[in-house]
């Protein structure tokens, strides 16, 4: 199928290698050569790094963090829990190195990056679990990290975004920590596989569906995906009550089969009285910021950046989503 790139994207694209997830023991050895080779980010600013193992739910010994945090910034920054992409099945936080060290240069926050265990072999809800442990360690040590628990966020892309979505799901169910924004980027939210995008992008680079039927089958198990049984906290977007979440930042991408899958929830948190933001970036795919140097992609960045300097930084009194009384079990909301 033809599709109509950016034009500055299309001389990459043949460069770009095909990515099946179908053996994921293979893609995990090769993902580094695979999405690693850009030029290393140079921050603006030193970022001090630590790793930590912080306790992890009952089925964990623990979860893997780094934290970031600029060291020329003093005082209690705004704090952002980071859940990097892959699928559930691939990805490390060493592999968003760059990510996280942006953001925390760029932004002025401390970021903890997550570890979470990844399926197949850890299916939903372990990774879940593991991020949202992070999130409640994140809060109770927001002293000791240096973080304003005011201004404590949720963020990541693909597959990152749907989990940063569940994270604030589970925030607002479970009665915290608060959150005052997440960040979804081009998120992975719908197991349903039965949007417009998801159901034409079959040739895509780097994610098509059937890339994305593999994702939620390891992700949820076998035969699962698409049963009336699955968890709106492992597929967002069959949540039936998103009142009462965090502002949030949605971006979708137009040639990527989750393109629809995050309008929609986009529109529905906007329905649900959720200040949001949602950019769509024309003629680009999942997965396209690897080509930096692209006019769109360096726009994607700074618009990334900057929403999430005024979510982390608004004017007056943080932007806080309305409290709500006590927790509520996953039949009171979801959605694909």
């Amino acid at each position: 199928m033809t599709y109509a790139y950016d034009p500055e994207l299309v001389p990459w694209i043949s460069m770009i290698p095909h990515l099946s997830i179908a053996d994921i023991e293979q893609v995990r050895q090769n993902e580094g050569e695979m999405f690693g080779s850009p030029p290393a980010y140079e921050p603006p600013v030193p970022v001090e790094t630590r790793d930590v193992t912080v306790p992890g739910p009952r089925d964990a010994p623990g979860v893997p963090v780094r934290v970031f945090r600029p060291a020329e910034r003093g005082g209690a920054l705004p704090g952002l829990v980071f859940i990097h992409g892959g699928g559930f099945v691939l990805g490390s936080v060493d592999l968003y190195q760059d990510d996280a060290t942006a953001i925390a240069a760029e932004v002025g926050a401390v970021v903890v990056s997550v570890e979470y265990r990844l399926a197949p072999e850890h299916p939903f809800p372990a990774g879940l679990e593991d991020c949202y442990a992070a999130l409640t360690w994140t809060a109770s040590h927001a002293a000791e990290l240096g973080i304003d628990p005011e201004r404590l966020a949720v963020g990541g892309e693909s597959a990152g975004g749907g989990l940063s979505a569940a994270v604030a799901l589970l925030a607002r169910d479970r009665g915290g920590p608060a959150l005052c924004f997440q960040l979804l980027g081009i998120p992975e939210l719908d197991d349903r596989l039965d949007t417009p995008s998801m159901r034409a992008y079959t040739d895509t680079p780097i994610w098509h569906r059937p890339n994305a039927e593999l994702s939620w089958d390891y992700y949820l198990g076998e035969g699962v995906r698409g049963t009336a049984g699955v968890s709106p906290y492992a597929a967002p977007a069959r949540a039936e009550d998103l009142s009462g979440l965090p502002p949030a930042y949605v971006t979708t991408c137009e040639f990527d089969p989750l393109r629809d899958e995050g309008l929609a929830y986009g529109q529905r948190l906007i329905q649900a009285g959720v200040p949001t933001e949602m950019h769509h970036y024309p003629g680009t795919f999942h997965g396209s910021t690897l080509i930096s140097g692209a006019a769109v992609t360096r726009r994607m960045n700074a618009d990334r950046l900057d929403a999430l300097r005024r979510g982390l930084h608004p004017a007056g009194r943080p932007l806080r989503a309305p409290e709500r009384g006590g927790a509520r079990g996953p039949g009171t909301r979801r959605s694909s």
